[in-house]
């Protein structure tokens, strides 16, 4: 088995975001996509008041975290969840909100670099994907169960590819003669499919369907879309949400949730906002801001990353902290 490697993206920007939020005595951040701790453990060296609550669904980097983190086992609680239950799991800590979340979306290192988990498409292995391997269909249920037209939307929609339709067809063709297991099938036949021409730039002509394969197994968007209210709802006033994602879809997702926590909902005609009417939430980053060269250099993973954030600068109106 790979030994996976972790580099986190984007650590010091992150890290100088939340620490104005954990600054203080109880501070608690949720670290809500763990993966092998990075960020985490930045964190928790140079917030020395804060608590981690970690949260993954995936039980291997879960445990991984949790030896690399054992120097701050007073202080860091690892969390076997996915990161749209972080209400339940504050409620179940006896946390009645935190002061920082931290999502870093998308797939980890740890489960690109191993090969066995079937993420990446460089060598053959069993088609599952799944970011919690102890529940749900697998990639390969997909493959083989998925309609034509349900094949061809996750690859338009989470994969982007033009070439969506031509895949599917195929796929439903060559599963009738043997079902899908591994990777290196799956490979062949988007080489088969995709015109040479359009091989040739974009990168490699797997990665598009295998991302719309991964964020279809684990609901990614579903999840996402349930996740940023929630933490939004979760912060204390003065915390910060911050938010790292890789793909537009999440990215104009967390864009439009932070535009109506921040915006001010009333006629435009009102001679005044009532206070109960002003944003509870301000913008911390003026849009979103990317990588620069140095760090895609050294981080090729960082290439594609937005980062953005709020802070908390009321109560909400429900009576949240």
């Amino acid at each position: 088995m790979t030994t996976p490697s972790h580099v986190p993206v984007l650590l010091d920007r992150v890290v100088a975001l939340l620490q104005p939020a954990l600054d203080h005595e109880g501070a608690v951040l949720v670290d809500a996509t763990l993966g092998l701790g990075g960020h985490s453990e930045a964190l928790l060296t140079r917030c020395t008041l804060a608590r981690v609550v970690g949260i993954d669904r995936d039980p291997e980097a879960l445990r991984r975290a949790e030896e690399r983190l054992a120097p701050f086992a007073d202080r860091f609680t690892g969390v076997h969840a996915t990161y749209d239950e972080i209400p339940d799991v504050l409620a179940r800590l006896g946390l009645e909100h935190a002061d920082g979340v931290l999502f870093d979306l998308g797939v980890s290192s740890m489960q690109l670099d191993v090969v066995d988990r079937g993420f990446a498409y460089r060598e053959d292995a069993p088609l599952d994907m799944r970011m919690d391997p102890t529940v749900g269909p697998t990639a390969a249920d997909l493959l083989n169960t998925y309609s034509r037209a349900e094949l061809a939307r996750i690859l338009r929609e989470y994969g982007e590819e033009r070439f969506a339709r031509r895949i599917a067809a195929a796929i439903v063709r060559e599963r009738e003669a043997e079902p899908f297991t591994t990777s290196a099938r799956l490979v062949n036949l988007l080489y088969d499919q995709i015109p040479a021409p359009a091989r040739r730039t974009g990168g490699h002509p797997a990665k598009r369907t295998f991302q719309a394969l991964r964020m279809e197994v684990n609901d990614e968007l579903g999840v996402l879309r349930r996740a940023v209210p929630a933490a939004i709802d979760a912060l204390a006033v003065g915390g910060r949400v911050v938010v790292e994602s890789y793909h537009s879809l999440e990215d104009r997702l967390v864009k439009r949730a932070f535009t109506a926590a921040t915006t001010v909902d009333v006629p435009p005609d009102l001679p005044f906002v009532p206070e109960d009417r002003q944003p509870a939430l301000r913008l911390v980053t003026r849009g979103a801001e990317r990588a620069d060269e140095t760090e895609i250099a050294q981080n090729p993973r960082a290439a594609s990353v937005r980062l953005r954030a709020v802070e908390r600068i009321r109560p909400n109106h429900r009576g949240a902290a």
